[in-house]
C-alpha cells in the first residue's frame, strides 16, 4: 500500500494543506465541549446572559472555522485521490502496453482490467479516508481522553471498561470481514471476464442458441460475488448496531454515576457535560479508526494486484545499446531458431533456417497448429526465441530497439482488428504522416476503395468498436491498407486473405505484387491458391521445415505439401 502512495509525490503541499486542515478541524471539535461546559457553568447557572451571548459568539467561530476546514480538506483529499488514480490508471496503462504476450497470456484481459478501474477506485476511496481520518481519529481519540480525564478523573474509570469492549466487538468483526474482502476482488475479475466473453461472443452465441447457458454461467458468478457482499454486509450490519449499543450503554453510565457526583458536589453540571461528548468523540474516533482498518485491508488487496502490474518486468524490452547500422534493406533470415511456449512440454517451433530477399515473396503454409502464426510472431518480436537468433540487415532483432524493429514492418495479423473512429483513421494508423493521397492509394491497393466509394461518408464513414459494422473481408482489407500505408521494407500477411472470394484475392495479390516489388514479404496462407506463385514456399509440419522450394519443387519432393496440395485441388488444377 505504501508503494503505491509513492505517486503522491506531486501532491505533497496538497497533502500537507489536508493534514493541516483536518488537524485544525479536530482542535475546533476538541474545543466546543469546553466552551459548551463554560456557558452551563458561567452563563446558565449564574443566569449571566452577556456570558451566555459571549461564549456562544467563540462557539459559533469555532464551529464555522471547522466546518471551513472540514469543507476545503474533503475538496482537497478528493482532488488528490482522483490525481493519484488518474496517475496510477496511467502507469498501470504505460506498463501494458510494453507488455509480452506471454505477460498478457499470464494475467488474462479480465483482470487487467478490473485492475484498471475497480481496485483503484478501491485506492481512491481509502485515500480520502486516510487522508481525512489519519489525523483526526487518533488525535479525537488521544485529546478526548486527556480532556476527560482533566474534567474528572474517577468517571473516566466507565470509558477504561467501556472501551476494550468496543474494540474487542470492532476486531471480531474486521477478523470476519477482511479475508471476504480479499476474495470480492478476484469474483469481480470474474464477472468481468464472463461479461466481456459475452459481449465480444455475442453472434456465437446467438447462432448456437446459447443465450440460457451464457446467462445460467453469469448468474452463477453474479449470485457467488453478491452472497459474498451479503455475507460483508450481515456482519457489518451487525457492527453499527452493537457499537451504538455500547456507546449508548457508556452515554447512559456516564450520566448515572456523573449525575451521582453532581449530586455529591463531586463535579459540576458544565463538567458532566464536557464529559459526556468528550466520550462520544472517543467513541466515535474508534469507530472511525475501525472502519478505516476495514476499509484498508480490501485497499490492501487492490494495492497488492496493481503492484503486480507495475512490478512486472517485460521479458521483451530495448537493448542498453541498440544496434542502428544496417547492412542492406528488408533481408530477414531465421538460424536455427527453437522456440516454446512457457509449460509446454516440447517446442513449437524447432531448428528453423530460411532466408527472405527484398523482392521475394516466400510464403508459409501447413497444417493447423504446425507454429506458422507463431513464427511470425516471432518476426515481431511478440516473443523471444529459446535458441537461435532472427536477423534483419545484418543485425540480431533482440539487439534492436523495438521502435526500430516495427517500424522496419508492416503487419496484417489473422484476425482483423480495427479501431472505432473513420475508415482514414484506421488506415492512418499504419503511418501518422500519411497524406490523404497516400490513404487512398493504400485502399486502393488492397482493393478497398471500390465498397469505401459506396459508402455516403466515404473515408469518413465511422468504424464501430471492433469494425463489427463491416464483413469480414472488408475488415482485412482496411488492416491490409493500414500495414500498407506504413511502406515497410518487410511485410507480413498471417493468414490475411481468408475471407477474401476467389476473384479478390486474385486482384489483391496482382496489386500487392506491383506495388511491393522492392520489398520483403512473408505470406502466411491455408489456401495453396494464394501461395503457389510465391517465389519460396515453406512447409510446417509439428514446428519443422519439412519442404521448402517453389511450388513445383514441393509437388515433386514433399508428400506434406503434396497432400495439401490433393485436399484442396483437382487433380486437373494440379496439372
Amino acid at each position: 500500500m505504501l508503494r503505491i502512495f509513492k505517486f503522491l509525490k506531486p501532491f505533497r503541499l496538497m497533502v500537507l494543506g489536508v493534514l493541516v486542515l483536518v488537524f485544525l478541524q479536530t482542535l475546533g471539535d476538541l474545543y466546543l465541549p469546553t466552551l459548551m461546559s463554560d456557558i452551563i457553568n458561567q452563563g446558565v447557572m449564574r443566569g449571566d446572559t452577556a456570558r451566555i451571548m459571549q461564549v456562544g459568539g467563540r462557539m459559533l467561530l469555532v464551529a464555522g472555522g471547522g466546518a471551513i476546514c472540514a469543507i476545503l480538506a474533503s475538496f482537497l483529499s478528493a482532488k488528490m485521490a482522483l490525481g493519484l488514480g488518474t496517475i496510477l490508471r496511467s502507469k498501470v496503462f504505460r506498463k501494458v502496453e510494453s507488455f509480452s504476450l506471454h505477460e498478457f497470456d499470464k494475467f488474462g484481459t479480465a483482470t487487467l482490467i478490473t485492475r484498471t478501474t475497480n481496485d483503484i477506485n478501491q485506492i481512491q476511496m481509502v485515500t480520502v479516508m486516510i487522508t481525512r481520518m489519519m489525523v483526526s481519529a487518533p488525535m479525537m481519540a488521544i485529546g478526548g481522553i486527556i480532556m476527560a480525564l482533566r474534567e474528572d478523573k474517577k468517571l473516566t474509570l466507565v470509558l477504561a471498561v467501556a472501551m476494550p469492549i468496543l474494540a474487542f466487538v470492532i476486531g471480531l468483526i474486521a477478523s470476519r470481514v477482511i479475508p471476504l474482502f480479499r476474495q470480492v476482488q478476484g469474483k469481480i475479475d470474474k464477472i468481468n471476464l464472463i461479461l466481456r466473453e459475452k459481449l465480444t461472443g455475442i453472434r456465437v452465441i446467438r447462432a448456437f442458441s446459447r443465450e440460457e447457458y451464457e446467462t445460467k454461467r453469469f448468474d452463477e458468478a453474479n449470485v457467488d460475488l453478491t452472497n459474498h457482499f451479503i455475507k460483508v454486509n450481515k456482519i457489518m450490519a451487525f457492527m453499527m448496531p452493537s457499537i451504538m449499543l455500547i456507546m449508548n450503554l457508556t452515554s447512559l453510565s456516564i450520566l448515572w454515576f456523573g449525575g451521582i457526583r453532581v449530586s455529591n458536589e463531586g463535579m459540576d453540571l458544565g463538567a458532566l457535560t464536557a464529559f459526556s461528548q468528550y466520550a462520544m468523540q472517543i467513541m466515535f474516533s474508534m469507530l472511525m479508526m475501525s472502519m478505516m482498518f476495514i476499509m484498508i485491508p480490501r485497499a490492501q488487496a487492490a494495492a497488492l494486484r496493481i503492484n503486480e502490474v507495475l512490478e512486472t518486468v517485460p521479458e521483451i524490452k530495448d537493448p542498453e545499446g541498440p544496434k542502428d547500422s544496417f547492412c542492406g534493406k528488408g533481408y530477414l533470415e531465421f538460424k536455427n531458431v527453437t522456440f516454446s511456449y512457457q509449460g509446454a512440454e516440447k517446442p513449437v517451433l524447432k531448428n528453423i533456417s530460411f532466408l527472405a530477399r527484398p523482392g521475394e515473396t516466400t510464403a508459409i503454409i501447413g497444417s493447423i497448429g504446425s507454429g506458422k502464426s507463431t513464427l511470425v510472431n516471432l518476426i515481431m518480436r511478440f516473443y523471444d526465441v529459446d535458441s537461435g537468433s532472427i536477423v534483419i540487415d545484418g543485425v540480431d532483432i533482440s539487439e534492436m530497439s523495438l521502435e526500430t524493429l516495427r517500424a522496419k514492418i508492416g503487419f496484417v495479423p489473422q484476425k482483423a482488428m480495427l479501431f472505432s473512429g473513420s475508415i482514414a483513421d484506421n488506415i492512418r494508423f499504419g503511418n501518422e504522416q500519411a497524406s490523404e493521397e497516400e490513404i487512398k492509394h493504400a485502399a486502393e491497393v488492397a482493393q478497398a476503395s471500390e465498397f469505401i466509394s459506396k459508402k455516403n461518408e466515404g473515408y469518413d464513414y465511422q468504424i464501430t468498436q471492433g469494425g463489427t459494422n463491416l464483413s469480414g473481408g472488408q475488415k482485412q482489407r482496411l488492416s491490409i491498407a493500414r500495414a500498407l500505408a506504413r511502406k515497410a521494407e518487410i511485410y507480413i500477411f498471417d493468414d490475411s486473405f481468408s475471407a477474401l472470394d476467389f476473384k479478390t484475392d486474385a486482384r489483391l495479390r496482382a496489386a500487392l505484387k506491383r506495388e511491393m516489388k522492392d520489398a520483403t514479404v512473408i505470406l502466411v496462407a491455408q489456401r495453396v491458391g494464394t501461395v503457389m506463385d510465391a517465389d519460396r514456399i515453406i512447409v510446417l509440419d509439428e514446428g519443422q521445415i519439412v519442404g521448402m522450394g517453389t511450388h513445383r519443387e514441393l509437388l515433386d519432393s514433399c508428400s506434406v505439401y503434396r497432400e495439401i496440395v490433393a485436399s484442396q485441388l483437382s487433380e486437373e488444377e494440379i496439372a
